[in-house]
């Protein structure tokens, strides 16, 4: 490449003919003279005919210059000449190593060390330099930093294309020493994409200094890399969660926003964290209802694409409501003496507790019942008892003096009446101590007090599954705890009491473990086991360097006792789908530390070193339209237009500007249709409108399916809209419109703080946007492991950055359901997805939601052709199915143009008609 500061040519070997031009010049002189037009005369008269010597006329000067010119501009198109270009590599040749950062704290900005890496090989290319690509996050378990043969920079340009971050830190030591243990002949470039971190295995000054020892060193992306961000929550399970949030350096004051997300992506809270100017972490509290609790999947940090901000919540993170019961009135008049003093203060601290009667506990969501000394439950009660515990709930029993005079079948084990002494005054036995948990015991893995006793217990009947249900036994080998599963649920009995008077386990900390481990097993989870206990866990999804949960790659190994991720063991879900174990990323990454100084003679540069524009299109295209003038002259010259008829040449000169103004490289805001025009368009008559994608198969199915809806609309309702519009966010105004289709799609990218503002102000002010995600069938599939779609995922990073109020399922006597038809279901190419929309009253818009989120792929069940068939199949349901979703459609429409209209009680008497009430 040849060039002089911000200009250089590519190929400038192309720039030689134009030292021709002058022989072109000579060659372009002349023109043949045009035809002359003779009368033709009678055949006698040929013969008389006398030939003129014919002398060649010149070419004007004016139309030689425009043809050298387009030459000219040919010529020094072909040399490729660029304005700014990159000018990063040194002249003196030889081989490029390129070093990328590509663990965890890559992923933020990951798009601008993408862009940094393809400038630098279309580089490496231009100047046909050889390259290395070299990357300091492990590839996998046993795989070191992949370390490429030197290539040709094309390929390499491919392999970086392809690349993405890793959900594990980095390892520069191992990176080194792969590098060192290649020879390198003669001058190299070395560039180092930084993660903008000094790391913890091999300091940044260090990994430099070796780095300088193979060739000059420059380093991309320290101080323009964005900050990373990490979020973990509080070391032990409480009440309440703690948000905890890491930078790697102080600067000035910033709030940041966590979103807590269930398993179906429903955000369900938003929580600020806010940076003081010298603060590296902060804290916030997320308080939340039980029941939501229990339904959170994932803690993210809003905008940030890591899976360091991204926290996984599994059982030991949810709190189950437990009820208490006792048989006993010294609850209020002794409560020190009470068996439920000790339950409650053992739980309250991490579950939320409810006392009262069977009935009343049971008519809310219930995960463990403890009843403390209750013989025999009696009456209805007993048969709710039973329906709840097949269910999946825990009953967990104490005995008592009741229990030991009478007990019911509810027990896991036949019992004796009377119950045993040990160490009473008038026996020769000794109070028994516990003996350790067997491995099949949930209880594995307690350490056992030395000091713990037991006074005086309820004995077992002899039975040949006392074995099984046996939890924990006394050091004689009598069983204290014992447990039965019933249905999908489980009756668990300790066969002493819940206070002192038995045994002084109460009084121990093995008490408070016990019944955590209880707790743990309500809805079918298990305890999580420590200590001894080496049960492998295979991975059920894991996060990807960007945060996003999927599926495990094939190299991933099981999760046994580690509790920080590395490489071949990423953040993620392990276990089964009923039983999962979160290992996540923030608590291994606390200690970040900005990149520091760095050896003399390191360059810093940037992500981007100047726009660097390549001229050759423009060239090309004004060569073609002085072409085009030249042709259009030389025609003339000729006399070929004069002998036209005038309707022809005018088809003529208007064809030939018309092809000058398609080869016109206009820009692009002027290739389109002008604000003023768009306005009348979308103003002038009503239309539907949709939301470019990008996609060109999905912008075209969302156009045939809005006109198809529209046609719908004109032959079944009094609504006469004109065909729909396409709309870009970032560039049209999307006020004209009373409903906007929104298809999601994975790669949407994300929009600027205008194009939210708009849509916010959209919303607000009347509107009504459809989301669809089109993925309910994929939807059902990831349900099971939490992780949702990608459509969902982008869908509800979307929403947290908009001023969206609560959401709910669209309620049976929603005006949607009966805004033009009576319908319950809202089925689209797909069925049983379910339509979101705000749960507010009806003073706001007029009771009109701003927003409708579903799944159902409407837009493809309404595409037709020109001739009105259908483009898609619909599934299960086929054309019935897709005549409730033109259905819906038009009650989509109606709702947003009328409001609350059909809410009006003018409507009652023939909406009780219609449905036979």
């Amino acid at each position: 490449m040849f060039g002089i500061s911000s200009f250089a040519f590519v190929s400038p070997w192309f720039l030689a003919p134009l030292l021709g031009l002058p022989i072109l010049w000579w060659l372009l002189r002349v023109t043949p003279p045009p035809p002359k037009q003779v009368v033709f005369p009678a055949v006698r008269l040929l013969a008389e005919l006398e030939t003129e010597e014919e002398t060649p006329a010149r070419t004007p000067w004016w139309l030689l210059l425009l043809r050298l010119l387009i030459a000219a501009l040919v010529l020094i198109a072909l040399a490729q000449p660029l304005l700014n270009p990159g000018v990063r590599l040194n002249p003196s040749g030889g081989p490029v190593i390129v070093v990328i950062d590509d663990g965890w704290a890559a992923g933020p900005g990951w798009s601008d060390r993408q862009t940094a890496m393809e400038g630098l090989l279309t580089e490496a290319e231009r100047a046909n330099r050889p390259v290395r690509i070299l990357t300091t996050a492990p590839a996998g378990a046993t795989a070191p930093p992949l370390l490429t043969d030197i290539m040709p920079a094309v390929d390499a340009l491919t392999l970086v294309r392809a690349l993405e971050p890793k959900p594990w830190p980095i390892d520069r030591a191992a990176a080194l020493a792969a590098l060192e243990a290649i020879e390198v002949d003669g001058p190299v470039d070395v560039f180092w994409i930084s993660d903008g971190l000094a790391g913890s295995d091999v300091e940044a000054y260090d990994f430099a200094d070796a780095l300088q020892k193979i060739g000059p060193v420059d380093v991309i992306g320290g101080s323009d890399a964005p900050a990373q961000l990490s979020l973990k929550l509080g070391d032990e399970p409480g009440p309440d969660l703690v948000l905890v949030a890491r930078r790697p350096a102080v600067g000035a004051a910033v709030d940041i926003w966590a979103l807590a997300t269930t398993g179906d992506n429903r955000i369900v809270a938003r929580q600020k964290l806010r940076f003081e100017a010298a603060e590296f972490e902060t804290r916030a509290v997320l308080q939340l209802p039980t029941e939501t609790r229990n339904q959170l999947a994932r803690l993210e940090i809003e905008g940030e694409a890591s899976a360091a901000a991204a926290v996984l919540i599994d059982e030991r993170w949810r709190q189950r409501p437990v009820g208490l019961i006792s048989g006993t009135a010294l609850e209020d008049e002794q409560p020190l003496l009470a068996p439920l003093y000790y339950i409650e203060r053992a739980l309250k601290p991490t579950t939320e507790l409810r006392r009262g009667e069977i009935r009343g506990l049971l008519a809310r969501p219930l995960a463990v019942i403890m009843m403390a000394d209750v013989g025999r439950i009696v009456g209805p009660d007993k048969a709710r008892l039973e329906a709840w515990i097949d269910g999946g709930g825990v009953l967990l029993r104490f005995a008592g003096p009741r229990m030991a005079e009478v007990a019911d079948d509810l027990t896991p084990v036949r019992l004796r009446k009377g119950g045993r002494n040990l160490g009473g005054a008038l026996t020769w036995s000794k109070p028994a101590s516990l003996s350790p948990f067997e491995e099949a015991s949930p209880f594995h893995g307690l350490a056992v007090p030395d000091d713990v006793r037991v006074h005086r217990q309820v004995l077992a009947q002899p039975d040949l599954t006392l074995t099984e249900r046996t939890w924990a036994r006394l050091a004689d080998g009598t069983p204290i705890v014992t447990a039965q599963k019933r249905g999908k649920g489980w009756v668990v009995l300790v066969h002493t009491s819940a206070n002192t008077e038995w045994s002084n386990l109460p009084l121990s900390g093995l008490f408070v473990d016990m019944l955590k481990r209880v707790v743990e097993l309500a809805h079918g989870v298990a305890p999580t086991a420590s200590g001894g206990n080496q049960t492998a866990l295979p991975a059920l999804a894991t996060l990807d360097g960007f945060g996003r949960l999927g599926d495990p790659p094939a190299s991933v190994r099981p999760l046994m006792d580690e509790t920080a991720p590395g490489p071949g063991l990423p953040p993620g879900y392990y276990g089964a789908p009923d039983n999962r174990r979160a290992l996540n990323l923030g608590p291994a990454v606390d200690a970040m530390k900005p990149l520091g100084s760095l050896p003399q003679g390191v360059r810093r540069l940037g992500f981007t070193s100047g726009e660097e524009v390549d001229l050759k299109p423009a060239l090309l295209a004004a060569a073609v339209i002085l072409a085009l003038i030249e042709l259009t002259a030389s025609l003339h010259l000729r006399g070929l237009l004069s002998g036209l008829t005038p309707r022809l040449r005018r088809r003529i000169v208007g064809g030939l500007l018309a092809a000058l103004i398609v080869c016109q490289p206009w820009p692009q805001a002027l290739a389109q249709t002008t604000d003023d025009e768009f306005a009348l368009a979308a103003s002038l008559e009503t239309r539907l409108a949709y939301v470019l994608t990008g996609d060109s198969q999905i912008d075209r199915i969302s156009q045939a399916g809005l006109s198809g809806l529209t046609r719908i609309l004109s032959a079944r309702t009094s609504v006469e809209a004109a065909e729909p519009l396409g709309i870009e966010l970032e560039i049209d105004d999307i006020v004209f419109f009373p409903l906007l289709y929104w298809p999601i799609t994975a790669s949407m990218p994300a929009l600027s703080e205008s194009a939210l503002a708009k849509i916010d102000g959209f919303m607000k002010s009347g509107g009504t946007i459809l989301f669809d995600t089109r993925d309910q069938q994929a939807a059902a599939i990831s349900a099971t492991t939490g992780s949702g779609t990608p459509e969902g995922q982008r869908l509800r990073r979307l929403l947290g950055r908009l001023d969206i109020p609560p959401l709910t399922p669209v309620p049976p006597k929603h005006i949607l359901t009966r805004a033009f038809y009576l319908m319950q279901a809202f089925p689209g190419r797909w069925a049983g997805g379910r339509v979101w929309v705000e749960r507010h009253g009806g003073g706001i818009n007029d009771g009109v939601s701003g927003l409708m989120i579903g799944a159902n792929d409407w837009a493809a069940a309404w595409a037709m052709d020109e001739e009105g068939r259908p483009l898609s199949a619909v599934v299960p349901g086929g054309e019935r199915q897709r005549e409730m979703a033109y259905r819906f459609g038009v009650n989509a429409v109606m709702y947003a143009l009328t409001g609350n209209y059909k809410a009006d009680q003018v409507h009652v008497p023939a909406l009780l008609e219609r449905l036979g009430q």
